[in-house]
């Protein structure tokens, strides 16, 4: 009787130890509010982009696209702001990218004009969604390894607003095979830098929180300004000076080198 009186207690204390680890491995069934709705938000720009270029709609096209970009450059940095991170939210994230800045750009940009180069167009487009697929799982990868100060490759919303920037800014010009080059050949190489090893600055490390110098808020005042005056070209015209950025940096680099070689 006494042996049997210590199974029943182990048996019993086994089942006890399992109903406490249970919890543990239970994933949670819940979601924050905030941070997936605004990547909802980046979701959804990118889905009105898709649907306004099937319509013919480019300008409306393009800036759905910079919205998207708006509520994608807000939901990582609310998350972080409220302690809201999750694994969830950042693979959604990454899907929500890869519509809003790596599908819908290429659908624009073949439909706006690059199309018009036949088979060379599509393979303009698709380069570019390929490499944003290959950008996001990149970075995704790297993720735990980098310090979050620099990027490898073009981030896909610059990326995204050098093409739509184009298509935008472009929209009181006449259809031209000149015009169709130029879509295609800033769109396939905006694939190509997403994909290259060249290192951009990060801002997600900005602490918004803290205190900055009146200069810095004066600036951002004066950025909002001069984009009014024309938002499709100074947009344009600042994710193309950022995307050459790297390129530039890295060919002076080599060039100081080889002249110290010398």
């Amino acid at each position: 009787m006494e042996k049997e009186s210590r199974t029943v207690d182990k048996v019993v204390k086994l089942n006890q130890d399992q109903d406490l680890e249970m919890p543990s491995r239970r994933p949670g069934k819940g979601i924050y509010l905030l941070p997936n709705i605004l990547t909802t938000g980046a979701l959804f720009g990118g889905f009105y982009a898709v649907l306004s270029g099937f319509s013919g709609q480019y300008e409306w096209a393009s800036m759905a696209i910079f919205a998207a970009m708006i509520f994608d450059g807000l939901d990582g940095r609310v998350a972080r702001m409220t302690n809201t991170q999750s694994d969830f939210g950042v693979q959604y994230d990454s899907l929500s990218d890869m519509v809003s800045f790596g599908v819908a750009p290429a659908v624009v940009a073949y439909g706006w004009g690059v199309g018009d180069l036949g088979k060379l167009g599509w393979a303009a487009a698709f380069v570019y969604a390929s490499c944003a697929a290959l950008r996001l799982a990149r970075f995704n990868v790297q993720a735990g390894a980098s310090d979050g100060k620099i990027f490898t490759g073009l981030p896909s919303p610059v990326a995204a607003a050098l093409v739509a920037g184009l298509v935008w800014s472009a929209q009181d010009m006449e259809s031209s095979l000149w015009l169709s080059v130029s879509g295609a050949f800033v769109t396939g190489c905006a694939g190509l830098l997403m994909v290259s090893n060249f290192q951009y600055p990060s801002f997600k490390k900005v602490d918004l929180r803290g205190k900055v110098p009146f200069i810095v808020i004066l600036s951002v005042v004066m950025g909002f300004v001069v984009i009014t005056i024309d938002p499709p070209r100074i947009l344009f015209a600042m994710a193309l000076v950022f995307s050459l950025s790297a390129p530039a940096l890295w060919l002076a680099s080599r060039l100081g080198w080889r002249k110290k070689e010398a």
